[in-house]
């Protein structure tokens, strides 16, 4: 399963098609709307959340709730679009629009500029936003949809936010409805407090907040994913899906980079007699062992950076005239970590479904589902 988006953040739409989909997956309008709002939540969005109100198109690839086979497209549309149809026109001369020649410390502006020759960072703004991220959540159902099939679900929670932080919490100790009745998708509602005055006083100060965010995966099948090259290694892919979502500067998998200051014997999970498999005792590595799954919950944690556009500009060079100058304002957010999350589920769920699909065929879910239970059967899962 793979997927593809196009669209700018103040053009007509997004939109998403999402490839090698297989035949006979059940999905809602729901599922798909549900997670666009999730996404569009949270505490310490800006003006562009209340302007839209995302709910997805199905273009082709689903009838009567079920996936066909073919190549499921999807259309997200900007109803902010109609306040910037001078600047974002297809057609127009673009001699009355104003080049925005400021790029943001931070951003994709300057590279962008410099890698594609042009004289307007809006070219390269439009498209880096992370509105394109929207398109990603729709692809995301899908994913999800096919993984709940074999009983996997995604889900994920905010651990940190501008310092303030609950410490790595286990997934068993997460409340799934803490976090989703929480704005900053905190399952502890004293730190969630200090989250949002971390966020308020950040707003008052010009300034923006970043934080950590934790995505889990639970009912994975144990051997999903591939030891024996590179591309293959489940841990690879997560970590590349994770680290494409604009501004992840951090991902590990289980205890990550805490591990580098302990002892073997308190950073590997011992194997234990279970029902009809061998388990582990703990969870250190995430779930994953030598690039496939082991059974256990698989744990993502990343590291989001703060959104680089600042009410308080930082210092910039103009291109067009080599002088210093403050860097351009686009409306924008002071916080987006929960929204981030559930892009990372998307992007987690859209690896995880990929990684099945090579595993047990591509084409037909009643296939995939027979090729499942013969494998549940061998393993003794």
């Amino acid at each position: 399963m793979r997927y593809t988006t196009a669209g700018e953040s103040h053009g007509r739409a997004l939109v998403a098609i999402v490839s090698d989909v297989p035949a006979g997956v059940s999905l809602t309008q729901e599922a798909i709307d549900g997670d666009l709002a999730r996404r569009q939540g949270g505490y310490g969005r800006g003006g562009r959340m209340r302007i839209e109100s995302d709910t997805a198109t199905v273009l082709s690839g689903i009838r009567f709730g079920r996936t066909l086979g073919s190549p499921v497209a999807l259309l997200i549309e900007n109803r902010d679009a109609g306040n910037w149809t001078e600047v974002m026109d297809a057609w127009g001369p673009g001699s009355a629009v104003e080049p925005l020649t400021a790029p943001r410390p931070g951003h994709a502006d300057l590279p962008g500029v410099q890698r594609t020759a042009s004289e307007d960072v809006r070219d390269i703004l439009e498209r880096a936003s992370a509105r394109e991220t929207a398109a990603r959540v729709a692809a995301g159902a899908v994913a999800k949809a096919l993984l709940a099939e074999f009983g996997v679900s995604v889900r994920s929670w905010v651990e940190a936010i501008g310092g303030e932080s609950t410490g790595p919490l286990d997934p068993h100790s997460v409340d799934p409805a803490a976090v989703a009745t929480s704005d900053v998708s905190c399952p502890d509602e004293t730190v969630a407090a200090r989250m949002r005055s971390a966020i308020d006083t950040a707003r008052d100060d010009g300034e923006s907040v970043g934080g950590v965010f934790v995505v889990v995966a639970e009912g994975l099948l144990p051997g999903i994913g591939g030891y024996a090259e590179a591309a293959s290694r489940l841990d690879g892919r997560l970590a590349g899906a994770v680290m494409s979502i604009p501004a992840i500067k951090g991902v590990e998998v289980g205890d990550g980079f805490a591990c580098a200051s302990r002892p073997g014997s308190q950073v590997h999970d011992e194997i234990v007699p279970g029902d009809g498999a061998p388990r582990r005792a703990t969870n250190r590595a995430g779930g994953i062992e030598g690039g496939m799954s082991n059974g256990e919950p698989l744990v993502v944690r990343a590291a989001m950076k703060p959104i680089p556009t600042l009410m308080r500009p930082l210092r910039t060079v103009d291109i067009a005239s080599g002088e210093v100058a403050d860097a351009a304002r686009e409306r924008s957010d002071v916080c987006a970590v929960p929204a981030a999350a559930v892009v990372a589920e998307a992007e987690v769920a859209l690896v995880l479904a990929d990684a099945y699909q090579e595993a047990f065929g591509r084409t037909a879910l009643v296939d995939m589902t027979r090729a499942v239970d013969a494998y549940r059967a061998r393993i003794g899962w």
